[in-house]
């Protein structure tokens, strides 16, 4: 569920990135900020540390810390999976609520460089979970290329509109609507439209740890 790989980090576009139903949401880059910086100094790296094992420049990670720079979809799973740790993780905000309302027009949404991808998270994300389940929409002859996740995660997926072409560790699986699929996700993986309609589904991810 990233951007391709081929996309080099460094000009990835601020705006197609994290939003709230379709506008930037300042307050969740200034989030994401503090919990990348919470986890670097809780582990004892440097910004050129984390830079190293993540593949995201050291200047990139930088601005994304002090709230400059709001990071998309494919540097925040790039970081996750640097920390070793649920995506969630890098997007948590506290909540003690016993029930959550997860309104539409509230709704986080997660796009790629190129806008051609989008997930919509619907779950809170406010404290430790195993479980991620996310909407997920792919425009007609979309590409979308995913980096492992962390080791023993495997994805869930359903298929509600449109036609999809699931690639994963080189084997592939053609999709429509109301077939589902369940893969290790630890292993690369790609999303193809091949149609011209968008692609709806709906995705449940498992990960073996719950958040750190």
């Amino acid at each position: 569920m990233v951007v391709r790989a081929s996309t080099p980090v460094d000009e990835i576009s601020e705006h197609a990135a994290l939003h709230t139903e379709g506008r930037p949401n300042d307050n969740l880059g200034l989030v994401v900020g503090q919990n990348i910086k919470r986890l670097r100094t809780r582990r004892n790296l440097s910004l050129e540390a984390l830079a190293k094992i993540s593949g995201v420049s050291r200047a990139m990670l930088g601005q994304i810390e002090t709230g400059r720079s709001v990071p998309t979809i494919n540097v925040v799973w790039k970081i996750a999976c640097a920390f070793d740790v649920p995506f969630s993780t890098l997007i948590a905000t506290p909540n003690a609520e016993a029930i959550r309302m997860l309104p539409a027009s509230e709704a986080k949404l997660l796009t790629s460089a190129s806008g051609e991808f989008s997930s919509r998270a619907l779950f809170p994300f406010d404290g430790e979970r195993r479980t991620e389940f996310y909407e997920l929409r792919l425009k007609g002859n979309g590409v979308e290329e995913a980096e492992p996740h962390a080791l023993g995660t495997t994805e869930n997926l359903v298929v509600v509109r449109g036609r999809l072409n699931m690639e994963i560790a080189g084997q592939h699986r053609e999709m429509g609507p109301g077939d589902a699929i369940l893969f290790h996700a630890d292993q690369p993986h790609i999303y193809r439209n091949p149609g011209k309609d968008e692609v709806l589904a709906y995705l449940v991810m498992n990960y073996v740890e719950p958040t750190g």
